[in-house]
């Protein structure tokens, strides 16, 4: 890709601090934007508030700085982005393509998360109702830069889906797409916990008319137990003194070679040196650290 060309972009939920998982993908990010002299965007997905943990945003922006991970322009906040979400799902709704839905969790029980269509043809009035978006009974494909050939019945395999919770909060799959097209994003890293949502996000593209960027998802850090590292298990912040090291055990987590003696240098230093030999076609598909490596 040209250089001029490339924008990535790193979307955090300040639900929780930034883990080890969370530096990874950061990290994978960064760098696939920097070795082909691209810009690199930071975007904070405060779109449910509820789920915000107190003081998350603030050491986030803390922690990326400490890491040595410098965005571009200004930091992007979806709560800003309310009235444009709004006019797409009001304008979907003139169209009939999307709808309102009243159903309870207990009557979607036994569905295994896949939307049975109880509401597709009542006409329901959107007071006190989500917002869900009619799919089609086709199939989604993608190749991803790491994880490879991926497809997706929308009608059989989710259903429609909702753009608009009933609280009134704007759901995630409405907002990245609207976001990403917005901040003119050409290749999007995260982790591999959000390739399923993928093919939601190619038919919103398709629907709005949107260019479709690049995908890379990056493993996901397994635990011996099976447990994926995240926010609500074992999960510790990232140690602003540690940076060093922490990136580079990231760096090795993602299948880039390392210089131990590099231990030693400071975290830009690191990252120099990581952007110029990065090599996206070495990142593992899945990935297992021993358990003194989540320490």
């Amino acid at each position: 890709m040209n250089q001029s060309h490339y924008i990535g972009r790193f979307a955090p939920t300040p639900s929780g601090f930034l883990h080890f998982g969370s530096l990874v993908a950061a990290l994978a990010s960064w760098l696939d934007a920097r070795a082909v002299g691209g810009r690199w965007l930071l975007r904070m997905e405060d779109i449910d508030p509820p789920r915000e943990a107190p003081g998350a945003q603030a050491a986030i922006l803390k922690t990326l700085e400490s890491y040595g991970l410098e965005w571009d322009g200004e930091v992007v906040y979806q709560h800003d982005r309310h009235d444009a979400y709004a006019e797409v799902i009001e304008r979907l709704f003139r169209q009939g393509l999307a709808y309102a839905c009243t159903c309870s969790r207990k009557q979607l029980e036994g569905y295994s998360g896949i939307y049975p269509g109880l509401c597709r043809n009542l006409c329901h009035a959107r007071d006190d109702a989500a917002i869900r978006i009619r799919v089609p009974e086709l199939t989604y494909r993608f190749t991803d830069r790491v994880q490879g050939d991926f497809e997706q019945h929308l009608g059989r395999d989710v259903g429609d889906f909702v753009i608009q919770r009933r609280d009134g909060l704007y759901a995630y799959q409405l907002a990245v797409v609207l976001d990403d097209a917005w901040q003119g994003v050409t290749d999007v890293v995260r982790g591999a916990d959000l390739l399923d949502n993928t093919p939601r996000q190619l038919y919103l593209q398709e629907l709005l008319g949107l260019a479709q960027p690049r995908y890379l998802h990056v493993p996901l850090i397994t635990q011996p137990d099976g447990h994926k590292l995240g926010k609500s298990y074992r999960s510790a912040p990232l140690p602003a003194e540690q940076a060093t090291p922490l990136i580079l055990r990231a760096l090795r987590a993602l299948g880039q070679g390392t210089d131990p003696a590099m231990v030693a240098s400071t975290p830009a230093e690191v990252l120099r040196h990581a952007a110029a030999h990065w090599d996206a076609d070495a990142i593992p598909r899945s990935l297992t650290l021993p358990e003194a490596q989540l320490r």
